[in-house]
């Protein structure tokens, strides 16, 4: 089937022989439920719904809000519930964050509203998830519930594969950059954690209120929704511990390195300062031994002297220190 392009708009949407259907508001059925799109909103966008369907006005300020966490509360006219959905942003510094999606639930009517746009709302306008029916709409929002935590575990895996691919490039560069990916891993691992957690305090509030009339298949869904959602946060602990552990690692690997460069350049500095001292020594305006005028030549020859053996010196603590390094990382293999 056909992608449906959704624009920067609020979108309608109606069902047909059990597919969701995109229909101009002017040719709305009234005898049918309803499905009002909202995505990348704007300010625009928010004061027209508020009025045209008379909804709290800093409730819509909370859909919006990218930090709000999941809820749901029971008002006169409607019931409003938010829900934190994935996101992946490929051309952001941190590609996967979450993004809260606001649901307004009258009796023939169901609004989302999202100040971005999301994989699992596109799943939904593209009908890509079976048996939604948007003539129950408890079932509606569990099914929403069920495909958020089916992409939540999907870029968790995606999240891991790229830890491990960053891995492997650390071992051959060494370079920031990889430290600094882990590190925009790990802040999208922590914004999975809070909104796993968020939606799971959601769902045992679903349950406990009865704030939505779920039916028993509804409840069916539910738990398995809880089970996915268990599972995921357990994926995103377990990931975000791994990804800290191996930047603590790279984060040493990178320390002795420095260590040893510095060790380097330390014996480097030592050897140089004997010649330093000697040629600072012969270069005073008094008489030494060894000098004057008369041997003039010998001073010279004991300064070439003390370089050199100085710098044979040096190329044989260096050459000392490969050898060792060598044979260690052959007794590692």
């Amino acid at each position: 089937m056909k992608d449906v392009i959704i624009d920067d708009m609020i979108n309608y949407w109606q069902q047909e022989d059990g597919l969701l259907v995109k229909r101009d508001k002017s040719k709305l059925d009234s005898s049918k439920n309803l499905w009002i799109d909202a995505r990348n909103v704007s300010s625009a966008d928010i004061d027209l719904l508020e009025k045209e369907y008379n909804i709290d006005h800093e409730l819509l300020l909370d859909f919006i809000d990218p930090d709000e966490l999941s809820r749901i509360e029971d008002w006169d006219d409607y019931i409003a519930a938010i829900i934190r959905l994935p996101v992946f942003s490929p051309n952001a510094e941190v590609r996967y964050h979450t993004a809260p999606v606001g649901a307004i639930i009258f009796k023939k009517i169901i609004i989302t509203i999202c100040w971005t746009n999301c994989e699992v709302l596109k799943d939904l306008s593209e009908n890509r998830i079976k048996g939604l029916m948007l003539s129950d709409f408890p079932a509606f929002i569990t099914r929403i519930l069920s495909r958020a935590d089916t992409m939540f575990l999907r870029y968790l895996k995606e999240i891991n594969r790229r830890t491990n691919s960053i891995q492997t490039e650390f071992t051959d560069s060494m370079a920031n950059s990889e430290l600094i990916s882990l590190l925009n891993i790990e802040k999208s691992l922590q914004f999975f954690t809070t909104s796993l957690k968020s939606n799971q305090l959601l769902l045992e509030k679903i349950r406990r209120t009865k704030i939505l009339r779920l039916d028993a298949e509804d409840n069916d869904w539910l738990d398995d929704v809880e089970i996915d959602n268990r599972q995921a946060m357990e994926m995103a602990d377990n990931y975000s511990a791994i990804t800290a552990g191996t930047m603590d690692a790279f984060a040493n690997v990178i320390s002795n390195n420095m260590n040893a460069s510095m060790k380097k350049l330390t014996v480097a500095s030592i050897v140089l300062m004997v010649i330093s001292a000697i040629t600072s020594f012969y270069g005073m305006n008094i008489r030494l031994p060894f000098g004057g005028e008369r041997n003039d030549w010998l001073g010279f020859i004991v300064i070439s002297a003390v370089c050199a053996v100085s710098a044979f010196i040096s190329l044989f603590l260096m050459s000392w220190d490969y050898r060792r390094r060598h044979i260690l990382k052959r007794r590692k293999k």
